[in-house]
């Protein structure tokens, strides 16, 4: 039965660029053919549960704006949010979900009440995605808004903590499991600092490192095919976070012998807060062997926090699948919008219609991603600055001795000219496409 939450708002159609409708997609045709593949199966788009659904509208400096009627910690309202958000799902022909297990079950007394509320949202779950056909992109457990959790988890200094944060990621792996989840995501949201003064940095990541290994040790043991993500961010909300961005968090993969079982989940609004554009972290993780999905968003330029608006910036948009396209694409990762909307956007269309820009908005950027592929324009400049290193001289020098370069650079009398990177002509040639 219908919530009549959205009551008047019809599926989302493809209208072409041409359409004036705000309710309809102006370029996100799921079954557009791009490189060989639906556009649909390239941007594997994502609601996320916590945003759309539990989100009261509040900021740093005002409460809940939204009155939304299954608000509240029952298992009733629980199920009624289900209802609106697979009616969402459906209305906006999205495949894919995540949430976090505090945004769909009520918070229960102790850690079996929340075990048990958990188990049956997921049965509840299970039928509405058996009927329906959305998958899960991935699953999580806040750790980070109660509490017990305001010295962290995995970095607790309390050991009660610790044991009930990885009690809490086992029952909510196993929800992400029964569910076919195709990931399971960790972000340390209070996983840092707020003074050295109290803080045992190398207890606590070692607890955290074997924290993680627990996790991966569970997967392998429940058979659980899905990848396991950690999602990095600078700040917020501790004052440093041991998850700080890509080069971070894969120095602590590789220090506590993850690389090859974790990828990383990368978020727009956090690579900003890290001094870094998204390209940078995408492009990173793709060097480094660990990119593994994508939270799309933006932050505002003009504010100092992560603001976790929908994105509305084509060329941001098409470097970062730009990149993503060069390696392969997405495969078991997706596009989840990590978004919401602003305190002041009440009704039900506004949440439709942000879903629909932000769909919109990558959809553009994945064709202009494309067609630069194709072109092939920055991939030739690219190999045209490198093709000294495919010569006689580029291949001896790595395996040379400084004292045998020195030799050659005298004998041969090298005395090298700058030569210019054209990054002007470059960006230039990116703005014919988006």
């Amino acid at each position: 039965m219908s919530s009549n939450f959205f009551k008047g708002i019809s599926k989302v159609k493809y209208e072409g660029e041409g359409s004036t409708d705000p309710m309809a997609f102006r370029h996100y045709n799921p079954d557009e053919v791009l490189m060989g593949k639906r556009m649909e199966d390239h941007l594997r788009f994502s609601v996320a549960y916590w945003h759309s659904f539990a989100w009261p509208g509040g900021d740093p400096f005002g409460g809940q704006t939204f009155e939304r009627p299954w608000f509240g910690d029952t298992m009733e309202l629980a199920k009624l949010k289900a209802d609106v958000a697979f009616e969402m799902f459906d209305i906006l022909g999205a495949p894919y979900f995540c949430f976090h297990d505090v945004d769909v079950r009520p918070e229960g007394e102790n850690f079996a009440e929340n075990s048990r509320n958990l188990e049956e949202i997921t049965d509840y779950f299970a039928e509405k995605m058996q009927q329906q056909g959305t998958k899960l992109l991935w699953g999580t457990a806040n750790l980070f808004s109660n509490r017990r959790f305001m010295a962290g988890a995995a970095t607790n200094p309390d050991p009660e903590v610790f044991a009930f944060s990885a009690a809490t990621v086992k029952t909510c792996m196993d929800a992400t499991h029964r569910l076919g989840g195709e990931n399971y995501v960790l972000w340390g949201g209070r996983e840092g600092y707020e003074t050295l003064l109290n803080t045992d940095l190398k207890q606590e990541q070692d607890h955290m490192g074997r924290f993680l290994n627990m996790v991966v040790e569970y997967k392998h043991k429940i058979g659980f095919k899905g990848q396991i993500l950690v999602e990095p961010k600078p700040q917020e909300p501790t004052k440093h976070q041991y998850d700080y961005d890509v080069a971070t968090c894969y120095g602590f993969l590789q220090k506590y012998g993850l690389e090859n079982e974790v990828k990383l989940n990368l978020e727009q609004g956090h690579a900003i807060l890290a001094g870094h554009s998204f390209e940078h972290e995408i492009a990173t993780a793709i060097a480094l062997g660990v990119f593994g999905s994508i939270d799309m968003n933006r932050n505002d330029y003009q504010s100092g926090w992560d603001t976790d608006q929908f994105p509305n910036n084509v060329p941001e948009v098409a470097l970062a699948y730009y990149y993503i396209l060069k390696n392969g694409g997405l495969t078991s990762g997706g596009t989840n919008f990590d978004a919401r909307l602003r305190r002041q956007s009440l009704d039900p269309q506004d949440l439709v219609a942000a879903h629909i820009g932000g769909m919109d908005i990558c959809a553009r950027g994945l064709k202009a991603a494309a067609a630069m592929l194709e072109d092939g324009g920055l991939d030739a400049a690219l190999k045209e600055r490198y093709a000294g290193w495919d010569t006689a001289l580029g291949n001896s020098l790595l395996n040379g001795s400084l004292d045998e370069i020195a030799a050659q650079v005298e004998s041969q009398n090298i005395n090298p000219e700058p030569r210019s990177g054209r990054q002007e002509i470059l960006e230039n040639y990116v703005n014919r496409f988006v």
